[in-house]
C-alpha cells in the first residue's frame, strides 16, 4: 500500500465520525438508540430560507461558478446582520469572506498564517478541530487551562508567564464550546489587549451566540479590535442549516487577503442557490430566535433532569446547545458514556474529547426532540 504522509500520524479520525460507526451498528441491531451526543440541529430553517432556495436554482447562471468572495447581496448581508446583532461595523467589499462552514475557515487561516514549528494557543477543553489542524499544518500545540473557578476564561495572569515568543494565533470560542460560557465585553477586551502586547492574531469561533442567549456578542464590537483580531461565524446553529454549510470570515482587509489565498486553491465559490437561502435567513426578526430558545429551553430543562439523575452538577447560566455536566468524583466521562450507550441505548459525549480538562464531565445535545429527551430520562 502507499504510505500516508507523515502528518496522519498526528492526528486521529474525528471522535464522533469513529463513535457514530458504532451507534448506528447498534441501531442496526434494532438498539432504540436515542443520541444526545451531537450538535446538529433537528429543527427546520426559516420558511424564507427554503422558499429563496427553491426560486434561486431557476434562475439564469444559478448554476455556474460563483465568485470566490461571494454574491455582494450575501456580504451585504452579514453586514447588515453584524450592525443590527452586534453593533459591529464590517465592509461587506472586503472584511467578509464567505466560508463552506466555519469548519472550512479553521484550516484556512492555519495554512495562511502558520510555518512549520510555530505555536498556537489551544482551549482546553474546547473544540478538537483546533488542535488536529494546528498538527496538520506541522505546527505546535500549546494549550491553556480553562476551569470552572475561572469561569472557563483564560487566566491571562498563568499565560504572561508562558514563553510565547513564538505563538502567532489564539483561538477563542465564545459562547464556549463544550462548556457554554457565555461572552463578555470584559473578557474580549482583555482578548484585545493580549493578542496586540504580544502580537497575536486571536480568531473567535462565534456560532453560538443566539442559542439560549440574550446578549450576543463579537469581538469586533471592541475598540481596535480588527488590528488583532478577526471572527469566524456560521448559520448552522443560528438558523438550523448545519448541512448547507455557510460560514463566514469577519476582519480587516490584509488578514482576509491571506486567507483568501488558500480558499481560492479549495474551492470554486458557494453554490449560489445557498447564498441566496443564506440571504434570506440572515433577514429574518429576531422573533425567529426567541422561537428557537423557548423550544431549546423546555429541552434543556429535561435535559437537566437526566442530569440530575445521573447524580451530576451543571451551571444552569450557559448558552448554546449543550448541557456541560460534572460528573460524581471518582467515575471516569468515557465509562458512564459507555454505560449509557449499552445498558440504556443513550448516546452522549464524554468530556474528554475535548481535552484534558474535560475529564469529569459529560456533554448532552439539546438537537433532540422533547419525547425522546422524555424517554431517555423513563430509561433512567
Amino acid at each position: 500500500m502507499m504510505k500516508a504522509a507523515k502528518r496522519l500520524d498526528t492526528v486521529q479520525e474525528y471522535y464522533f465520525s469513529k463513535k457514530l460507526r458504532e451507534v448506528r451498528a447498534l441501531s442496526a441491531q434494532g438498539k432504540p438508540i436515542i443520541n444526545m451526543g451531537i450538535g446538529s440541529p433537528d429543527l427546520q430553517p426559516p420558511p424564507a430560507v427554503i422558499e429563496a432556495i427553491q426560486q434561486a436554482v431557476l434562475q439564469e447562471g444559478a448554476h455556474k461558478y460563483q465568485s470566490y468572495q461571494g454574491l455582494p447581496a450575501f456580504r451585504e448581508a452579514v453586514a447588515d446582520f453584524y450592525q443590527k446583532n452586534y453593533q459591529v461595523v464590517v465592509n461587506p467589499e472586503n472584511e467578509i469572506l464567505p466560508l463552506m462552514g466555519s469548519k472550512e475557515g479553521i484550516l484556512h487561516i492555519s495554512m495562511a498564517f502558520l510555518n512549520k514549528g510555530d505555536k498556537v494557543l489551544i482551549p482546553n477543553p474546547g473544540y478538537p478541530t483546533y488542535t488536529s489542524v494546528t498538527n496538520l499544518v506541522e505546527a505546535v500545540p500549546v494549550f491553556y487551562d480553562l476551569t470552572s473557578e475561572h469561569n472557563w476564561e483564560p487566566n491571562f495572569k498563568q499565560l504572561e508567564q508562558e514563553d510565547l515568543s513564538n505563538v502567532k494565533l489564539m483561538w477563542v470560542n465564545y459562547p464556549h464550546m463544550p462548556t457554554g460560557a457565555k461572552a463578555t465585553e470584559n473578557l474580549f477586551k482583555k482578548l484585545i489587549a493580549f493578542g496586540k502586547k504580544h502580537q497575536l492574531l486571536i480568531i473567535n469561533d462565534n456560532p453560538y451566540s443566539f442559542v439560549l442567549n440574550n446578549n450576543p456578542l463579537s469581538i469586533l464590537s471592541i475598540d481596535g479590535a480588527k488590528e488583532t483580531a478577526i471572527e469566524l461565524n456560521s448559520l448552522s446553529k443560528s438558523f438550523n442549516m448545519a448541512g448547507w454549510r455557510v460560514g463566514m470570515l469577519l476582519g480587516a482587509t490584509p488578514i482576509l487577503e491571506e486567507v483568501l489565498k488558500v480558499k481560492t486553491q479549495m474551492d470554486s465559490g458557494m453554490f449560489y442557490g445557498i447564498q441566496q437561502g443564506a440571504i434570506a435567513a440572515l433577514k429574518v426578526s429576531s422573533e425567529w430566535f426567541e422561537n428557537m430558545n423557548e423550544i431549546y429551553q423546555k429541552r434543556r430543562k429535561l435535559i437537566w433532569q437526566i442530569a440530575e439523575a445521573l447524580d451530576c452538577t451543571f451551571d444552569k447560566n450557559t448558552s448554546g446547545m449543550f448541557v456541560w455536566a460534572k460528573i460524581p468524583a471518582g467515575k471516569k466521562a468515557e465509562n458512564i458514556v459507555d454505560d449509557l450507550l449499552y445498558k440504556h441505548h443513550i448516546f452522549i459525549a464524554p468530556g474528554t474529547i475535548f481535552g484534558s480538562k474535560g475529564e469529569g464531565y459529560i456533554r448532552f445535545s439539546l438537537c433532540v426532540p422533547e419525547e425522546k429527551i422524555k424517554e431517555a430520562l423513563d430509561r433512567l
